[in-house]
């Protein structure tokens, strides 16, 4: 397989990626490409069954591709079996080993040297990560964040420069979730170890990943930072997923777009049957007649509102302040620029919208 030229400092290169568990069912993994840079966090991020797990078991060895090919650093993996590859892999449920103590499960990658040095190096990083206290306890003598540190301090404890993370987060209660990323990240950018976290929670890919990649049906449809993928889908599934949208059909004349809330601004140029992208922060209300809340959901930091306008809904966010109640009349008023996700015929655009 021809192959670009190897960037100075890739760190992961995945090259046409493809995996299929049945001869007659679609591709698990269809033809995937991407890579990541050297002390970078990537975020795969997409919904139950889109193919992001079997993708990282591909990248760690524990499956072996139809077709494709894995970097790291300019090595090719595709020989090597997943205890060669000098990468780290951090299970959804932690896999710790529960006869073992949290000191000896960290020192299991390290069991090629001597005893003395297997544990001072388990040591340094459960130090790492605040754990040295706990050296002796056993796995189920610990909180799901502290097992969730031991699963990453024996990731890292060989020195590998990939770490893959499936889902590290999920059995985490919310407040312990933020505060246990915000440690991991901080562990890795120190450590100058690149990750892949693999997540179907757009808060955590967005406040996680340096850049992110929104997966569908074993394909990866875009990647970026997560300002420009949230900022600037390039399809219909892109936009809805990565957060809520309103999407709307329009007219583009240029820079203008008809539509039925009136003419709004595009942030790219474009011409004829248009599918568009309005967050609901871009939306704000003021006092009119136009339209009608439907629903107020208050999260203290904001206000979602559901509004009916000429036949269909519209979500929009305002501040905790907005003095607008369920069966109040209203004006909705587009503060940004609408973005393009979608291009050609009004059948096609309505297509668009349903994938």
């Amino acid at each position: 397989m021809t192959r670009e030229p190897l960037a100075e400092k890739t760190l992961l290169e995945v090259q046409g990626l493809s995996k299929r568990y049945l001869a007659d069912a679609p591709a698990v993994v269809n033809n995937l490409s991407f890579s990541i840079s050297e002390s970078e966090v990537f975020a795969l991020l997409g919904p139950s069954g889109c193919g992001k797990t079997t993708l990282l078991r591909l990248i760690a060895g524990f499956e072996r591709p139809d077709a494709g090919e894995v970097y790291v650093q300019g090595v090719p993996m595709g020989r090597l079996p997943p205890e060669k590859r000098s990468i780290g892999f951090v299970f959804q449920d932690y896999a710790l080993f529960p006869h073992l103590s949290v000191w000896q499960n960290v020192a299991f990658g390290l069991r090629r040297l001597p005893s003395r040095e297997r544990r001072q190096g388990a040591l340094e990083v459960l130090n790492l990560v605040g754990l040295t206290v706990f050296q002796d306890r056993k796995p189920h003598q610990l909180s799901g964040g502290q097992q969730q540190r031991v699963a990453l301090a024996r990731a890292i404890a060989p020195g590998p420069k990939l770490v893959l993370l499936d889902e590290p987060f999920s059995s985490l209660d919310a407040g312990l979730r933020q505060a246990t990323r915000d440690e991991v990240r901080a562990l890795l950018k120190s450590r100058g170890i690149g990750a892949v976290l693999v997540t179907h929670d757009q808060e955590e890919a967005l406040s996680f990943a340096d850049r992110l990649g929104v997966m569908r049906a074993g394909s990866i449809e875009q990647t970026g930072t997560p300002e420009e993928v949230y900022g600037n889908p390039k399809t219909p599934f892109v936009a809805q997923f990565l957060g809520r949208t309103n999407l709307v059909a329009g007219e583009a004349k240029g820079r203008q777009v008809e539509t039925p809330l009136g003419c709004l601004a595009l942030s790219q140029e474009a011409y004829g049957p248009v599918l568009l992208s309005l967050r609901p922060e871009g939306i704000g209300l003021e006092a009119g007649t136009e339209a009608e809340i439907l629903a107020r959901e208050f999260k203290g930091h904001d206000l979602t509102l559901r509004v009916s306008f000429l036949g269909r809904e519209y979500l929009v966010q305002e501040s905790p302040t907005c003095p607008f109640y369920v069966g109040d009349r209203v004006r909705l008023v587009v503060r940004a620029s609408a973005v393009v996700v979608g291009r050609g015929t009004p059948e096609r655009v309505k297509a668009d919208s349903r994938a």
